[in-house]
């Protein structure tokens, strides 16, 4: 390369970093609504006792449980029956999915309430009961299944708008992330062939760990020009074409909670952005977000021995789990 054409290529590509900061700046951070700030109200009665359950699920997954995977796949299956027995014994009627993996029977389970007036328009909330090797799996993911059965709790009895699934996938961790046996790409592919119309799906993905110190947060640049560095909140993210869904789910979660948060739409390649369920239907042309802590972003313990049940904030994700209750019962009204 000549001197002449070196100064061609960077001039490009500053051009190129300023073209996508400014994009970043616009459309893809620009979100309705204010993050809360400030003191957060106290707990009320009805959160300290979803705190308590959230705690007793993540106890039974990560503690009592423990890593669950196909190397270590009696525990895996322990975690299928535990998530499936409580989704039953909410009142909802499960399906099992399965597929050979290695020689082995894994399952998503799928919980389903059927809409009352546009049926053939699906909600999916998602969460994936699988840990990655050498993990507990207590934030990442046993937070998110948590989260997941008391949703499905609140909305057992709920006649919905929409169709509402609660699925629990399994294989979202390594060896499995992002190929043709990753629970949510099995599921995803599913419902891409009988052409059901999903027209949103929330991933639900580490979400128990919360810090009020400046510094405690990281992005993949060029975010990190954008957000705070202070990891109090709870992340709205989806694709480019998601920018609807994660406007709408955040927007609620903002007018309803007093919590902070914030929220992204931006390139899938971006480092973080498909690190999750949603990803899976991103493949198939369905909208969706992930709703996080931001995992490894945040998260010291992240796919480590050390990511136990104690490390988790209870009344945080208690706060979360009820600001998302209003988001679901938004997204299932049409």
């Amino acid at each position: 390369m000549n001197y002449k054409t070196a100064i061609v290529w960077v001039a490009a590509c500053a051009v190129l970093i300023l073209l996508i900061v400014g994009a970043v700046g616009g459309t893809m951070v620009k979100m309705p609504g204010k993050t809360h700030k400030g003191p957060l109200p106290p707990l009320t009665p009805e959160e300290k006792q979803l705190a308590d359950r959230l705690h007793e699920h993540v106890l039974v997954l990560a503690g009592q449980i423990g890593e669950r995977n196909v190397a270590h796949y009696h525990a895996l299956q322990d975690a299928a029956q535990y998530v499936g027995d409580r989704l039953r014994e909410y009142g909802l009627t499960v399906g099992e999915q399965s597929e050979l993996v290695e020689g082995r029977t894994v399952v998503n389970l799928e919980g389903v309430l059927r809409g009352s007036r546009s049926p053939e328009e699906v909600v999916v909330i998602g969460a994936h009961y699988d840990s990655a090797p050498g993990t507990p799996g207590a934030n990442d993911n046993a937070t998110g299944v948590a989260a997941l059965l008391e949703l499905a709790r609140r909305f057992a009895a709920v006649q919905p708008e929409r169709t509402l699934r609660f699925v629990a996938f399994t294989n979202e961790e390594p060896p499995y992330f992002q190929g043709k046996a990753m629970g949510s790409m099995i599921y995803a592919r599913r419902c891409r062939e009988r052409g059901e119309n999903i027209v949103a799906m929330l991933s639900l993905e580490t979400m128990g760990c919360y810090y009020d110190k400046a510094g405690s947060q990281r992005y993949p640049a060029p975010l990190d020009r954008f957000y705070p560095d202070t990891g109090d909140f709870i992340a709205f993210v989806g694709n480019v074409k998601s920018r609807d869904i994660v406007h709408r789910a955040i927007g609620t979660f903002r007018k309803t909670t007093r919590f902070p948060s914030q929220g992204v739409a931006a390139p899938e390649r971006l480092p973080g952005i498909g690190w999750s369920d949603q990803w899976s239907f991103w493949q198939l042309g369905y909208p969706g977000i992930m709703i996080t802590d931001t995992a490894p972003f945040r998260y010291p313990h992240y796919h480590q021995p050390s990511d136990t049940p104690d490390k988790i904030d209870y009344g945080k994700l208690s706060r979360v789990v009820a600001g998302l209750d209003r988001v679901v019962g938004e997204l299932i009204s049409n």
